[in-house]
């Protein structure tokens, strides 16, 4: 199975993938990862705001808006047949 690996920024709406990483350089990463955002948990985009920022994601049963500059800190895997 072709796996591919984009940003979470770049998840498009209604996909699925789960979190392979976290820029740990960033000052944002600890509280990220304090709200769930951990390598191995599935994330689903659920829309995007009409001018493009900020994206709702479900995560860990709840839904939470992240900002690009945030969601480009996670990486994250997505299988062609979940797009």
């Amino acid at each position: 199975m072709v796996r591919t690996t984009v940003s979470l920024s770049d998840l498009p709406a209604g996909s699925i993938a789960t979190i392979r990483d976290i820029d740990a350089e960033s000052p944002t990463a600890q509280r990220l990862m304090d709200m769930g955002f951990v390598p191995g948990t599935p994330i689903r985009a659920v829309r995007t705001a009409p001018m493009g920022d900020p994206t709702t994601f479900e995560i860990r049963g709840y839904q939470v808006g992240l900002r690009r500059s945030e969601s480009g800190l996670i990486g994250v895997e997505i299988k062609p047949d979940d797009k």
